[in-house]
């Protein structure tokens, strides 16, 4: 079971990192393209409502409430009432996604006004905005069916199929920004229609699978299944508790659109920049993790569930730290290597620095709510997650209004960092407090070999990078081999420095 258990989770991970390596090019071709400006603005807008969704139904509340339940009856019940089980979930949530389809399509420009109130004053922005949803917004339930297909096949074991999905959209969107949007006048537009491109190939792409486990859906309204129900009540308010931090980049967008252009379009790279990391180890570890969780709890196995517990969030920080550290000193040097090309330029590159260091502060915590959040979704508790996540909530608002004035654009990604790091904290203490989860002996030491080697690694790589004016000049090939020869001292030193203060490979072994 323990070498199952790392080999899904590398698994997950390595589709995952090419996932945002893709994602990365993406990226790259599209801040050339288009740059940071007010129209790129509202392509950002106008996708974040979508995306935020895919988020929440693809990485979080759905697979939180929906797994443990089919898990269960895959153990209990026959596989005609898993199927009709299945049936009933896709058919009913396919119709609750449609009407809220439906309604958005309808009343698009004031959902845009509630969720950018300043492009009001700008009626470009708003229109080419307002466009751009209408386009977009069906993806939510091409992405609804994805996610369910995904949760479906990572019950059976099955992680490399869902993980590999969202590698299509970044080809779907690298393919009409190169070869469709150098033809039309409007190339922006052209964006929306290669994200219900991608849409459209991951859910087909999961379809083989599905067959292989003969678990396709068929398609059955059932709000009176029991089933059914179980999952709406746990998965209503888990949409809020387990993604406090994109509910945070859509307050905002509240905020950033009072801003001056270009402002959503920074926060926009420094949140594509920041997700790096966290996809390949927060959401990959939980998405492994959570069958794990579930059937412990199942099984009534408090030890090992506990021990699962402490081997996710150890192994979360010893990644997750360095990541943070490293992207919070190299921000300027990353972001001059990666887009500082065509319409990206030089001003780009400061400003999205701010905010991508800002966001750095809170990347261990968001990457540990995934996992927490996990421990009490695994066990059937949502009312947990989502107290805590209106704690944090109510903080991140309160930051903003605090933080905006001075730092303008990166207050509200420090804000929305600072609030993680808030849901982190209570999450942790309440599983602790509750005996759910008993830390190993072994935080005392694990606490001082982060702190020592994350310090000597951060000294190493600032002393390397220097002041950011040279690499806004550079060649880029000069900015590529500093950058890879800065990223290689600091990941030799961090390792080098663990090493020494006694941690070895073994200690990484699964409890289960």
């Amino acid at each position: 079971m323990s070498q199952k258990l790392v080999r899904s989770t590398s698994t997950v991970a390595i589709f995952t990192l090419l996932s945002r390596i893709m994602g990365f090019l993406r990226d790259i071709i599209l801040a050339s393209i288009f740059g940071a400006g007010g129209l790129f603005d509202a392509f950002v807008v106008a996708f974040r409502l979508p995306n935020f969704l895919r988020r929440l139904f693809g990485e979080g509340a759905f697979a939180q409430a929906f797994v443990p339940i089919l898990a269960e009856q895959r153990t209990t019940r026959s596989h005609e009432e898993v199927q009709d089980f299945v049936n009933h979930v896709a058919g009913t949530l396919s119709f609750i996604v449609c009407g809220v389809v439906i309604l958005a399509e309808i009343f698009a420009p004031l959902v845009i006004m509630i969720f950018t109130p300043g492009f009001v004053h700008d009626p470009v922005r708003f229109q080419v905005t307002e466009h751009l949803f209408h386009i977009m917004f069906p993806y939510l339930l091409l992405i609804v069916l994805t996610a369910l297909a995904g949760a479906i096949l990572n019950t059976y074991g099955i992680f490399a199929a869902p993980a590999f999905t969202p590698i299509l959209l970044n080809i779907a969107l690298i393919g009409v920004a190169l070869l469709w949007a150098p033809h039309t006048s409007q190339p922006i537009y052209v964006l929306g229609w290669g994200v219900m491109l991608g849409g459209f190939a991951q859910l087909f792409i999961q379809i083989p699978f599905l067959k292989r486990i003969q678990l396709i859906p068929r398609f059955k309204l059932g709000f009176r299944d029991v089933g059914v129900t179980r999952v709406m009540k746990r998965m209503l308010p888990a949409l809020f508790g387990v993604s406090v931090a994109q509910i945070g980049l859509l307050i905002d967008n509240v905020f950033a659109s009072f801003l001056p252009q270009g402002s959503i379009s920074w926060l926009y790279y420094s949140d594509r920049l920041i997700y790096f990391p966290l996809g390949i180890i927060g959401v990959a570890l939980a998405t492994v993790v959570m069958p794990y969780l579930s059937r412990n709890h199942a099984e009534k196995d408090e030890k090992i569930f506990s021990a699962t517990l402490d081997w996710a969030l150890r192994c979360t920080l010893f990644i997750g730290l360095p990541s943070a550290v490293g992207l919070f000193v190299l921000a300027g040097p990353i972001l001059s290597t990666l887009i500082q090309y065509g319409k990206f330029n030089s001003f780009d590159v400061v400003m999205t620095a701010k905010s991508l260091s800002a966001f750095a502060v809170g990347l261990p915590g968001f990457m540990l709510i995934k996992i927490l959040a996990s421990a009490f979704y695994s066990r059937q508790n949502i009312g947990t997650p989502v107290r805590v996540g209106a704690i944090a909530m109510l903080a991140n608002i309160i930051l903003n209004f605090i933080l905006v004035f001075p730092l303008k654009h990166a207050g509200l990604a420090l804000a929305t960092s600072l609030s993680s790091l808030v849901n982190t904290t209570l999450l942790w203490m309440l599983l602790a407090k509750q005996n759910i989860f008993i830390p190993s002996k072994v935080w005392g030491k694990t606490i001082f070999q982060l702190i020592v080697s994350n310090g000597i690694m951060a000294a190493c790589i600032d002393f390397l990078a220097g002041p950011l004016t040279p690499w806004l000049t550079w060649s880029v090939f000069t900015r590529i081999t500093h950058l890879l020869l800065i990223l290689c001292v600091g990941m030799l030193s961090y390792f080098v420095v663990l090493g020494l203060t006694g941690l070895r490979v073994r200690h990484f072994r699964s409890p289960c």
